[in-house]
């Protein structure tokens, strides 16, 4: 059953991470496979195969989600967009009570000063998140970015922006997809994955291992060193993901199809925890 569980995590967040506005890092957290995923990602390679039982079905199930599951996700999101983003809100939702618990954890002896921390810490982590509103994600589509030719100067945008979204995807609350349609690079890098195409995907894959291995040291110190706080800056950048994807109502029949979708999210969270 736990196989079972890792593989069913995987997929949710291998189609999470190919979804602008869908945050992977959000979902881990929901999953409650974070903390250890953050752990894994080191240079001890002796720790990295000794929990190979955690990442294998995981992994596994991410590159099942990825490849088997974005279209029908892509497909979902065209047609029925507003009830299939509010089963991702219903994700997250359902999420919320176990960030808190983990800030209650972990802030059992508080005082004034550190409420104080905390609240400051939930504002930024919320802030962030927030300002990608700012962005109107004005770029070349997909399907319109066809043809590009390797030089520096992309070699460079594609290695920069590989590890600015592997840093995003690691960081609840914050898309890596979402951050590169804002770099303009989103269009680019689906066409290179479609196509298979090693040239663009080697600086790019480049970038994102450097951004992993640099935002998990980034966020390994901070839970070892103020662990109330950054639960409570994720808790920010959790609530403020709802604000990000955040689609709207519609009609009736819209709105009683959402919730339930919405609930069905809750549900999930609910039954695999």
């Amino acid at each position: 059953m736990e196989l079972v569980k890792l593989i069913l995590k995987g997929i949710v967040l291998g189609v999470a991470n190919v979804i602008p506005g869908v945050s992977g890092g959000t979902m881990a957290v929901v999953f409650n496979v974070y903390d250890k995923i953050i752990s894994l990602i080191t240079p001890d390679v002796k720790k990295i195969f000794r929990e190979w039982k955690f990442w294998l079905p995981l992994g596994c199930g991410m590159a099942a989600g990825i490849l088997a599951f974005s279209r029908i996700i892509t497909y979902l999101l065209g047609h029925f967009p507003v009830p299939t983003t509010w089963f991702f809100i219903g994700l997250i939702i359902g999420s919320i009570p176990l960030i808190f618990l983990r800030i209650r954890e972990n802030s059992a002896d508080a005082d004034v000063r550190k409420y104080i921390l905390l609240a400051l810490s939930f504002i930024i982590g919320l802030a962030a998140v927030l300002s990608m509103l700012l962005f109107d994600g004005t770029e070349n589509s997909a399907e319109s970015v066809v043809n590009i030719h390797m030089n520096f100067k992309y070699g460079v945008l594609l290695f920069a922006s590989g590890a600015l979204a592997a840093v995003a995807m690691i960081i609840p609350g914050i898309s890596g997809s979402l951050l590169l349609l804002a770099l303009g690079m989103y269009g680019i890098v689906m066409n290179a994955v479609a196509d298979l195409n090693i040239i663009l995907l080697l600086p790019f894959g480049s970038g994102v291992l450097f951004g992993l291995i640099a935002g998990a040291f980034l966020v390994r110190f901070m839970m070892k060193h103020i662990p109330a706080c950054t639960y409570s800056a994720i808790l920010g950048l959790v609530i403020g993901s709802i604000f990000l994807i955040f689609p709207g109502i519609g009609g009736i029949l819209t709105m009683i199809i959402s919730l339930l979708t919405a609930a069905a999210g809750v549900m999930i969270v609910i039954l695999l925890k």
